[in-house]
């Protein structure tokens, strides 16, 4: 090696060196270190010395105290929190990338950050909100929730339920069939309990057929059920009760309206007079009949099909997409028989825990399509506001999904439209996909959103473009984007993002994509 080159990588390693003489016909070298730089620096008060400008007094620096609205001008790096992360993996927060965890459950009896397990989503069809519902099912059976789906009206969640191992009941004409005089779980469960909570149960069983059976004779009249005729089918299920051998079905309520036992008699002050009582049986008489000989008939006239099984983690879906739409009476009368039918299993659940039987279980009830339960019938709007008062109290987690604000104030009699607005308004959480700019003053009756956040969420609704190298539509620029509204508190922007796993069982256009009238390329 040169002289020149030792020098310069010598000089690149920040040192000299320095040549002896030879030693012994060798060269030997010493190494120095390069000075240390002895460049003079201020201290906090100035340079000291003779002409330094040395402070001998620091005065303070002025300070403000002020919102972040105020003085975000004069001090703009603000950073928010960071988003929780206790719930269900759901996405990741479009501003900052970090994973957000989030569901009502968690949210409630975890983190302490609503007050109400239940959610509500909003947004324009297309946009995701079954598939980040169903992101939340999965994730909550993780937990140990039973998740519920007491009416799937698409089906947008039985291949879910399904693929989890769950239970999928099909309700319909030719389908299947549900007695709405079955206790269920209810009897199998009395049986194991003391005396007290024995009694307890089965009032409450009492209690909820007399409920379903008025609601179906509401929903066939399309008026409410008279007083009189509640106190009848009460006396006449008691009588039923005592006389019949196993599970009673209609037509077995039927005989004893129609042969009327004293019991019955007493409670309509006939007094012996054979007149007096048929006048005021005959009318529940008649809508009973038709009950079993009208639409309704093939559903309700015969024992329950496929009872439902609570002991199975996958949780249970029952299946009504066989009914069609235009059946208003027949969806809504199965919706009640439905929720009757599971809130009664999930009451028998709790009997088991109270006692020290069984454990603690909690559930997650998905109502889907909340506008369609809504508007098929009489009744419907008040048993969805009693679940969203009394979920705390049932150990109920619930999320309901509709399109718009505008859904739920679309109903045709006032006092369910004030009801409806209620169910947004008691709701923990609020999670907005796309909307259009007309529904932002009615959401922010009930969560304040600023300016950036409406923006943020009418962009989301905009159609997507056209793709003319693909001959197809780009997705939605607002697919899968929502934003996590909690009370008054600034809103979570985030994506949700899918797993491979997920993608077969959250394809909600099935008679689109796998059509003969699609267009494929070659």
């Amino acid at each position: 090696m040169s002289d020149s080159l030792e020098h310069l990588l010598d000089a690149a390693d920040g040192e000299t060196t320095v040549r002896d003489a030879d030693v012994g016909g060798k060269k030997k070298d010493k190494k120095k270190r390069k000075p240390a730089n002895t460049e003079r620096k201020p201290g906090y008060r100035g340079f000291t010395g003779r002409g330094g400008g040395r402070a001998s007094f620091v005065e303070m620096p002025p300070e403000w105290r002020g919102t972040t609205v105020q003085v975000c001008g004069l001090w703009p790096f603000g950073a928010g929190s960071g988003t929780p992360m206790v719930g269900v993996p759901l996405g990741r927060q479009l501003i900052t990338g970090t994973a957000l965890c989030c569901d009502p459950i968690s949210w409630f009896q975890r983190a302490n950050l609503i007050h109400n397990p239940s959610a509500l989503v909003l947004g324009k069809p297309g946009l995701g909100k079954s598939t980040l519902v169903r992101r939340m099912v999965v994730g909550l059976a993780g937990y140990g929730v039973f998740p519920m789906v007491l009416g799937d009206l698409k089906p947008d969640y039985a291949d879910l339920i399904r693929a989890m191992g769950g239970q999928v009941i099909r309700l319909g004409r030719g389908l299947g069939s549900l007695n709405v005089l079955d206790p269920g779980a209810t009897a199998s469960v009395a049986a194991r309990l003391p005396e007290p909570a024995r009694a307890r149960l089965t009032a409450e069983a009492h209690g909820r057929r007399l409920n379903i059976v008025s609601a179906l004779v509401t929903i066939v009249r399309g008026t409410p059920i008279a007083d009189t005729e509640r106190t009848i089918l009460n006396a006449a299920l008691r009588v039923l009760d005592e006389r019949h051998q196993g599970v009673p079905v209609l037509p077995d309520l039927i005989r004893v309206i129609d042969e009327g036992p004293e019991r019955v008699r007493a409670v309509t002050l006939s007094r012996g007079n054979e007149d007096r009582y048929r006048r005021a049986s005959d009318p529940l008489h008649a809508s009973l009949l038709g009950l079993l000989d009208g639409p309704m008939g093939e559903t309700f006239a015969h024992q329950t099909t496929t009872p439902l099984q609570l002991d199975n983690p996958g949780g249970v879906c029952i299946d009504i997409s066989g009914i069609d739409d235009a059946d208003a009476e027949l969806q809504a009368a199965v919706l009640l028989a439905c929720w009757s039918d599971g809130f009664g299993a999930v009451e028998a659940m709790h009997a088991l825990a109270d006692e020290g039987m069984a454990p603690q279980r909690h559930f997650f009830v998905v109502l889907d399509e909340l506008w369609r339960v809504l508007r098929s019938g009489r009744g419907l709007v008040d048993r969805v506001d009693a679940l969203t008062r009394l979920n705390r109290q049932r150990g109920l987690g619930q999320v309901m999904i509709t399109h718009t604000m505008a859904d739920l104030l679309a109903l045709a009699d006032h006092a369910d439209r004030l009801k409806a607005k209620g169910f947004a308004e008691r709701a923990g959480m609020v999670i907005c996909g796309g909307l259009p700019q007309a529904e932002m003053p009615m959401v922010n009756e009930v969560v304040r959103m600023s300016s950036i956040e409406q923006r943020m969420i009418v962009d989301w609704s905009t159609p997507p473009s056209w793709d003319p190298t693909l001959n197809q539509d780009n997705e939605p620029p607002g697919r899968g984007k929502f934003l996590v509204k909690v009370g008054g508190r600034p809103g979570i922007p985030f994506k949700v993002e899918l797993t491979a796993v997920e993608a077969d069982v959250n394809d909600t256009n099935k008679r689109w994509i796998h059509s003969t009238t699609r267009a494929t390329r070659p």
